[in-house]
């Protein structure tokens, strides 16, 4: 169910953060001290190449699911065309426009390895694991730490359903998540990155109800550009946390060292939860971009999700930067 309000939180445009400020992260890579011969190399090296055909999805059949109405939007749904055509996925690039590098991504075969603390580790097919999963539709809000978002009808089971099937003892505290790396995706050619891109969740949030792996988006499978064929997404987060096609899922008592914190853990911690009162480091967080209306309206504490997740951080603010 859409759930249409009328926006009572329109502000002048004076009010709003400016476009130039938020929009471009390839500015770490400048204040890292990496000198401009750097990144024209790194730009050469992320030159498009030609779309893939697409691969037969065995799963395709599965879409679309039903959805489930407990998640509501307060905004209409954004393009899929704006969803699908304007994409972080550093694999294949640092600007937006890397979707048609991304078909180079082949997705089938694919396997997703369960690791660490857990009864038995093994390898499973990812249609093998799609069939496995209670399939359903979510319409969630999605909040870039780079001040834009968008809302999105993402299609995939709860986490928590992935963390029965994986089976972890009870004394693992985190999950920790790769994605894959390979010698065709020209990102892996900026040495400066640290790969493979890892995220983690402790065992609460992973198992919180908000918590989603995605495998479809407008009730088709994933476009590669968005984290096919497998990602995640946390929406009381900001964006980075969600990681994109992932290959391996571990299960450990020791807090992962995600990618962006590892890159410049000044400006990217491990928890990452949304909240307009902490500025990023170099712009602030108090007002976001829609994508598809380019209109600017007001972030919400926990991306509107405080009633689901608050609980999981009680007792934390003192000790914790729960916020980049």
């Amino acid at each position: 169910m859409l759930i249409k309000r009328n926006p009572g939180w329109r502000i002048p445009e004076s009010r709003a953060t400016p476009e130039s400020v938020y929009l471009d992260r390839r500015r770490l890579l400048q204040a890292m001290g990496l000198g401009a011969g750097l990144l024209a190399t790194a730009g050469a090296a992320l030159e498009l190449r030609p779309a893939r055909a697409a691969d037969p999805d065995p799963t395709a059949g599965l879409y679309p699911a039903k959805r489930n109405d407990r998640y509501a939007l307060d905004r209409p749904l954004t393009p899929e065309q704006d969803v699908t055509t304007y994409n972080n996925f550093y694999e294949y690039g640092s600007d937006k426009d890397i979707w048609e590098a991304a078909q180079e991504l082949k997705i089938r075969p694919w396997t997703v390895k369960f690791e660490g603390m857990v009864e038995q580790e093994r390898e499973v097919d990812i249609d093998t694991l799609i069939r496995a999963m209670p399939l359903e539709e979510r319409l969630y809000r999605h909040r870039c730490v780079e001040a834009w978002s968008m809302a999105v009808p993402w299609t995939g089971f709860p986490l928590k359903a992935l963390v029965d099937y994986a089976k972890p003892l009870s004394s693992a505290k985190y999950v920790r998540m790769q994605t894959f790396q390979n010698d065709e995706a020209p990102g892996f050619g900026q040495v400066f990155y640290p790969w493979p891109y890892v995220e983690g969740l402790t065992m609460a949030e992973a198992t919180n109800d908000l918590a989603f792996m995605v495998t479809g988006l407008y009730g088709k499978p994933v476009p590669r550009q968005n984290g096919a064929p497998l990602r995640l997404v946390t929406p009381w987060k900001y964006g980075f946390k969600s990681i994109k096609s992932i290959v391996r899922i571990g299960f450990t008592d020791e807090r992962p060292v995600s990618f962006w914190e590892q890159l410049q853990s000044s400006e990217y911690g491990f928890w990452a939860n949304v909240n307009p009162e902490v500025p990023h480091p170099r712009w602030s967080q108090a007002m976001e971009r829609v994508l598809g209306t380019g209109e600017r309206v007001p972030t919400l504490l926990y991306n509107g999700y405080g009633e689901y997740v608050a609980d999981l951080y009680k007792g934390l603010e003192n000790s914790e930067r729960l916020f980049t």
